[in-house]
């Protein structure tokens, strides 16, 4: 059995999916879902899904190892980062080096990095007048949106969309992948 901990700080929509993904799996478990957001909307989601949720700040995070060590206890085999805003810290991307991965909602290596997330990335985007945007899949390093990259997936962006469209269409490319290419990473685990 493949367990896999969710890490997000907003909505969950992703996560949920994740967990509805999975659900009906007997090889693989979404088992526990942490968050650094006491307001996070993801924290409803995962107790209508009966799934464990840790809620940490930002010291026990950065300068303790409560969350690897609740990991551990848990047998964690798999991180998923769904719209978590904080930076992994390097002792917890080295115990899991190649079995986290988080999403972006760009095409990386454009619009990435410290301050580049959800709105203002869509933002950004509509700002440049680019063609096309989508999502980016790809290993968690030390560095946002910087690890190796999984999987891409494109959408059209008009000249008349706004922010709020070009993020919509994101969120059903992240919604429609997201669950699969996990699936495949953790398959190679086993």
């Amino acid at each position: 059995m493949i367990r896999i901990a969710i890490f997000a700080s907003g909505s969950g929509s992703n996560a949920e999916k994740i967990c509805e993904y999975f659900s009906e799996r007997t090889d693989v478990e979404v088992s526990l879902i942490l968050t650094n957001n006491q307001q996070a909307g993801v924290i409803q989601r995962a107790r209508k899904l009966h799934i464990p949720v840790v809620i940490f700040d930002r010291k026990t995070f950065y300068e303790t190892e409560r969350i690897l060590q609740l990991l551990q206890n848990d047998h964690t085999d798999f991180i998923v980062l769904a719209g978590f805003m904080m930076l992994i810290p390097t002792f917890l991307v080295q115990s899991y080096a190649g079995k986290m991965v988080n999403i972006h909602p760009a095409l990386l290596p454009k619009y990435g990095g410290k301050g580049m997330y959800g709105h203002f990335v869509h933002e950004a985007v509509v700002a440049a007048k680019e063609k096309e945007s989508g999502i980016t899949i790809h290993f968690v390093n030390e560095h946002y949106d910087e690890g190796n990259i999984i999987f891409q997936a494109t959408c059209e962006v008009s000249e008349s969309d706004s922010a709020d469209d070009v993020a919509e269409k994101i969120h059903v490319l992240e919604h429609q992948y997201y669950p699969k290419v996990i699936d495949e990473i953790i398959t190679k685990l086993k």
